[in-house]
């Protein structure tokens, strides 16, 4: 099994690496949903919370295939 320079499987850390990225944009994007209303663009905010939403989305489906990698040998800490 490859492992990376971090000693997980690199699956491991590419999960983990798109979930932490996912999350951090989710972050970052509420301030440019407040930037967008404070201008008062309404669709631009709405457009924010979308792509919000998605990386959302994408960091929950991360966590449900990082735990099921917990149970595999693909997932342990080699």
């Amino acid at each position: 099994m490859a492992t990376g320079e971090t000693g997980f499987a690199d699956v491991t850390f590419d999960l983990i690496s798109v979930q932490y990225h996912s999350l951090k944009a989710g972050h970052d994007y509420g301030q440019y949903v407040r930037d967008a209303e404070n201008a008062g663009l309404d669709d631009v905010a709405g457009f924010f919370r979308e792509v919000m939403d998605q990386d959302s989305k994408r960091a929950l489906r991360c966590h449900e295939l990082l735990k099921k990698l917990e149970s595999t040998e693909h997932g342990v800490n080699v």
